[in-house]
């Protein structure tokens, strides 16, 4: 308990001071002690100090008894990961050497106590070392093949919320040091490091303009890989691939938008939708039984079908609707309503959720787009820490195999995110249906 103590009140300061700091760097006054005071805060200084920061707290833990005090000082580099950011960004003091130093003393700050953990028999000493080997592939020799053709080597959004999680992942790891009774869910959230840390790597490698398709094909890939693990009732894998196209979906549209794509670019995301979002739940609902199972989900189908065709057909060509706004709700929304209650309902509720999803789809009430309207109104460190939070809920559901709990989350998150996109709607547009 003391330590869980400790760890809240270094992240509650830790965060007032970040929220404070994004805040007073927009003002000219600070903006004008930074520049006058570079030694000190600019975004290259600010990566030295943390780096610093994270080796005395990595020998209080491991080599003294103040690991309280470690904890702080930990917990104080990490979120000053976000401050550089800031700092760069608000006083234009970005560089080339900044970009690669960035990433590096974020390896330099949560892989020496990861290492550290793994020899104290927290965490596996062989997934540590795997995820060190891809991190620095991607630092030196990945950077260099980059510069080389004159590719950017920033980080992308892989690594982004890798880091945090590897941060996150630290805290935990304390926390589970200190009360061996936990339960230890090290390994999974360490599995998903590696392959955040590995497609950052490659992402780095590959075209802009081909992100959307291939986010498009990832999504269709995990489809088509939901109908194998439900025809063999492994329901909750099954869901959670879904959830993952969902996550491709949501970046393919503004990748496109952001980098172009090619010309069948679009077929592919329309394909991908209906075999993730209309396909797969469908038969989710045929595989859970009842004797209105092939009915119900021959009506979700034409649900889904109808509200793709509705969105390319009608909707992209009116100009009524203000941009990012859907007309009817998204069909991944949809597919969770059916996904969450398949997980927590006997077949008759199962049934009737589907159709109030089948109802809310091809209805004209307004819902806001996730990526391009929700999104932007979230500060990015706010995103990346939501991101890596909601992994690390994932990777408990899986450790725990509360089924239950998972169906609960999912109707929870679009339940909130209803509610959200009504309310904004409603206050924005002042569109009420």
């Amino acid at each position: 308990m003391e330590r869980f103590l400790v760890i809240v009140v270094s992240a509650i300061i830790g965060t007032a001071f970040f929220l404070w700091f994004s805040q007073a760097v927009k003002k000219q006054s600070m903006q004008e002690y930074i520049m006058s005071h570079k030694w000190l805060l600019h975004p290259n200084s600010i990566c030295y100090w943390r780096t610093a920061m994270a080796a005395i707290g990595f020998i209080l833990y491991f080599f003294t008894p103040y690991q309280s005090m470690a904890i702080f000082i930990f917990t104080f580099a990490a979120i000053l990961d976000g401050v550089d950011g800031v700092v760069a960004r608000g006083c234009n003091l970005g560089s080339s050497w900044g970009e690669w130093l960035d990433p590096m003393c974020d390896k330099l700050t949560y892989l020496p106590p990861l290492i550290g953990f793994a020899y104290a028999g927290i965490i596996s000493i062989k997934l540590v070392f795997i995820l060190v080997a891809i991190e620095f592939v991607g630092q030196f020799f990945a950077r260099r093949i980059l510069a080389w053709i004159k590719f950017s080597g920033a980080a992308n959004n892989f690594g982004k919320i890798k880091a945090i999680i590897c941060f996150g992942l630290v805290i935990l790891c304390a926390l589970m040091d200190k009360n061996p009774g936990l339960i230890n869910i090290g390994d999974s959230v360490l599995m998903t490091c590696i392959i955040l840390s590995a497609a950052s790597v490659v992402f780095k490698f590959i075209p802009n303009r081909l992100y959307a398709d291939i986010l498009s094909g990832l999504n269709f890939i995990c489809g088509v890989t939901s109908l194998i693990l439900t025809y063999h009732h492994r329901f909750a894998w099954a869901i959670c691939v879904i959830i993952a196209g969902q996550l491709f979906d949501l970046f393919d549209g503004r990748m496109a938008l952001k980098h172009g794509g090619t010309r069948y670019g679009p077929y592919l995301d329309d394909i991908a939708d209906f075999v993730s979002f209309g396909l797969a739940p469908a038969y989710v609902i045929v595989e859970k039984g009842g004797s209105l199972a092939w009915v119900i989900s021959i009506l979700f189908i034409i649900g889904v079908a109808f509200r793709l065709i509705r969105f390319v057909w009608v909707d992209k060509k009116r100009t009524d609707l203000p941009d990012g706004i859907f007309n009817g709700l998204p069909s991944p929304a949809g597919a969770l309503i059916v996904l969450g209650a398949s997980l927590i309902a006997p077949p008759s509720i199962l049934w009737g959720m589907t159709m109030v999803s089948v109802g809310l789809m091809v209805t004209h009430i307004r819902f806001a787009h996730f990526g391009r309207v929700i999104l932007k109104q979230i500060p990015k460190p706010v995103f990346f820490l939501i991101s890596a939070s909601i992994i690390i809920a994932l990777a408990f559901i899986f450790k725990t195999k509360n089924v239950q709990m998972f169906g609960y989350l999912i109707l929870g998150s679009v339940f909130l995110y209803m509610v959200v996109c009504r309310k904004w709607c409603s206050e924005r547009y002042k569109i009420n249906l």
